[in-house]
């Protein structure tokens, strides 16, 4: 029963599987249990959800189960695409959402995943409520339980349901904007804080960046046609990216050269449409990731030491750097509890060595405090981990009282939080 992540590299094999339709089916599948990971959409790159245990699967609980005035109760298993179309229904919309929206909501929030704008905190934010079934049967979490479980690595059970605080339905005008990499990390704080979402993606060994902004507007939404975002979004941006690293692969002492091809090939577009429609993109070319959140203050000068690490080593990275920005929250183990932060991504084409580039990034991230995104590769441990976090404590004492047979562990949980 062999079971890998989108990325095809993190495998397992788990003793059983179970996708059960209630928490009651869940709960009694759980009571037996010795180890137990729950498995959504895959688009982890760390190995997270691994399991030798029961792998369980929240397809089947993935409804909206009631609106009231802005809030809405959803179930875990729901995927981010499917819950933005459902809530478009009922005329809301979630107040910010990263760049997938093949995610389930409870994977997504369990890893601290965000989009961008530093007035925007991560998805958890969103969270009111939420019901997790434990070995012991369900429960509502609510007061430093809530806090821990908004971004709770799935180390204290199985969330499946979530009350999110929504917005009214709006609009989102993107635009993206091509302008020289200098001009963008002198100016990153301006144009991080004076925009209401900003974030850009530029190439090594390319002196460009693409600006991409997000903004609401009260224009109409105007899609575009199938044709053209088969043409934008398929063609060029995966279908375009996917033969030059297939290229690049074959033959490393062309990545330079292909580098700076893509970072002059990334032009202006602009869309407006829903925002549930405007944040996320397809992702068909498949990578692995590793991010890191550091203090705002530090981004450009760490940005300039990954693009120096890049170049110097001629490392042969066809991925471009994402960088994006975030608000304070009070996650217990969110990579920005506390302080604004700045989101640090990189990336590496399937099958080609990542790890001399992870290692030598993440060492470059260590001297700013830098927090891992929980669903992304990085290669720290619970020692190292516990300082960065103010309430890694108090996280420890609520796993103590909810799994305190540690029933929902396996390796990557017993390294970050200690077994």
């Amino acid at each position: 029963m062999a079971w890998r992540n989108w990325a095809g590299d993190q495998r397992c094999a788990p003793a059983a599987r179970i996708e059960p339709a209630a928490e009651e089916e869940l709960a009694e599948a759980l009571a037996g249990a010795s180890r137990a990971r729950v498995a959504g959409s895959g688009h982890s790159f760390s190995d997270i959800a691994l399991t030798d245990g029961v792998q369980v699967s929240l397809r089947r609980m993935a409804s909206v189960l009631s609106v009231d005035g802005e809030l809405a109760r959803v179930q875990g298993g729901i995927r981010l695409r499917e819950l933005g179309v459902e809530l478009a229904r009922h005329g809301l919309a979630m107040e910010n959402l990263g760049d997938v929206d093949a995610q389930t909501l409870a994977g997504a929030l369990a890893t601290g995943t965000h989009g961008t704008g530093v007035g925007y905190r991560n998805l958890s934010s969103q969270v009111e409520g939420m019901r997790l079934v434990t070995a012991a049967g369900a429960a509502e979490v609510v007061g430093d339980d809530l806090r821990a479980a908004r971004v709770g690595l799935g180390a204290l059970g199985v969330v499946t349901e979530i009350q999110l605080r929504c917005q009214p339905l709006y609009t989102l005008r993107r635009t993206d904007t091509r302008r020289p990499l200098e001009e963008t990390l002198d100016r990153m704080q301006e144009l991080a804080t004076e925009r209401e979402r900003f974030e850009f993606f530029s190439f090594p060994y390319s002196r460009w960046a693409l600006w991409r902004t997000t903004e609401r507007t009260d224009d109409e939404p105007a899609p575009p046609g199938a044709a053209e975002r088969f043409l934008e979004d398929i063609v060029f941006e995966n279908g375009a990216l996917g033969l030059l690293c297939r290229i690049g692969r074959l033959a490393p002492g062309l990545v330079p050269a292909i580098d700076r091809l893509m970072g002059r090939l990334a032009g202006g577009a602009d869309r407006v449409d829903r925002s549930h429609r405007i944040y996320a993109n397809p992702r068909i070319v498949r990578f692995t990731e590793m991010e890191y959140a550091i203090p705002r203050e530090h981004g450009a000068e760490a940005v300039r030491r990954v693009f120096d690490l890049v170049e110097g080593r001629r490392l042969p990275v066809l991925f471009p750097l994402e960088v994006r920005f975030g608000a304070a929250d009070d996650a217990l183990l969110s990579p920005s509890a506390g302080r604004d932060s700045c989101y640090i991504a990189v990336h590496v084409y399937r099958g080609m060595e990542f790890e001399t580039y992870f290692r030598g990034v993440e060492a470059i991230m260590r001297e700013y405090g830098g927090r891992p995104h929980w669903g992304k590769r990085h290669y720290r441990s619970a020692g190292d981990l516990a300082p960065l976090y103010p309430d890694f404590d108090r996280f420890l004492a609520v796993r103590d009282r909810l799994d305190p047979g540690r029933v929902f562990s396996n390796d990557y949980v017993d390294r970050v939080l200690g077994s």
